[in-house]
């Protein structure tokens, strides 16, 4: 039988503002929106984040997730994933807080505090929409992204007795033996789902030793007991994509991870990402795993034991 890739699509994120690209969904309607037609085009899974429909700023409050979570599950049958990484700029109490209210399948799980820098698209961007905008993307400079060990573990712990599962997020290598510390501690159990981050200024690169470094090592740590997937930032969105279905893994793709639909394209809908990464699966005669299938292969509870 023909593998069966996971696509992943994170639809808006909190890194990328408004004056970056027109595309970028903001309003609730625009979010629920995003995420339906990703899982129309073929992802499996939608990650999820939320922004002021005013500013775009990202919002972490459960009401903000209220208001997009009911309408995505009514229209899809995705796997819907809550983002426990919030925005830099949050402390972790209140990045946590839709994950427990919502109670999600899959929740994500960074794996160490690093410096997770922004600023150099100011040298492109020079006009904004918002206030917030340019200090936000400025303050990246000298701004520690925090996940310290007490902080995963209280991610880990709180989110025990919920029955969700985690999409880590490594973006270097040490991540991965910090989340073998906590394999070995009982409190992380398989199928891990780990997503390797590549290309951000501060984390691992982008280079295909890079990807193959992270796979190797993956692959020492966990043997069989994890799924693997990536995701490439901005232009290395879908070579990443491509190295990792080579190598057995899956992927992400989505605006929050990139903005653009190939060299200068802005991406019109994240379903265009979506669409490119399915393209590249069919042609190496690989098929797109459903919702369903994506369920069977992470041990997900199911959509039904969701609190939304």
């Amino acid at each position: 039988m023909p593998r069966k890739v996971i696509i992943t699509c994170a639809v808006t994120g909190a890194i990328h503002t408004p004056s970056m690209s027109p595309y970028l969904p903001v309003t609730p309607s625009e979010i629920a929106d995003a995420a339906v037609e990703a899982a129309e085009a073929g992802a499996a899974i939608v990650h999820l984040h939320a922004r002021d429909p005013e500013t775009g700023q990202p919002d972490q409050s459960p009401q903000a997730y209220e208001r997009f979570l009911g309408i995505i599950k009514q229209r899809s049958n995705a796997v819907i994933n809550l983002t426990t990484g919030g925005a830099p700029t949050m402390k972790i109490e209140e990045r946590l807080l839709p994950a427990t209210v919502f109670k999600p399948e899959v929740a994500s799980l960074n794996m160490g505090s690093m410096n997770f820098a922004i600023f150099p698209i100011l040298e492109k961007l020079k006009e904004f929409k918002h206030d917030w905008e340019q200090s936000y993307i400025e303050g990246s400079r000298d701004r520690v992204f925090r996940n310290t060990f007490a902080d995963i573990e209280g991610i880990l712990t709180t989110c025990a007795d919920n029955g969700t599962r985690f999409e880590i997020e490594c973006y270097d290598i040490g991540h991965l033996y910090t989340l073998d510390h906590f394999v070995q501690r009982g409190l992380v159990t398989p199928p891990f789902f780990v997503q390797s981050v590549f290309g951000i200024l501060g984390g691992i690169g982008a280079h295909s030793e890079d990807v193959l470094h992270m796979r190797r090592t993956a692959d020492r740590l966990f043997g069989e007991s994890y799924c693997w997937s990536v995701l490439g930032a901005g232009r290395h969105q879908m070579p990443i994509a491509l190295q990792s279905i080579l190598l057995g893994g899956n992927l992400r793709v989505g605006l929050e991870d990139s903005l653009y639909a190939g060299r200068g394209k802005l991406a019109k809908t994240n379903a265009e990402q979506v669409k490119l990464a399915r393209e590249l699966i069919e042609s190496l005669g690989l098929e797109v795993a459903t919702p369903d299938e994506a369920r069977e292969i992470l041990n997900l509870k199911g959509s039904d034991k969701v609190d939304f």
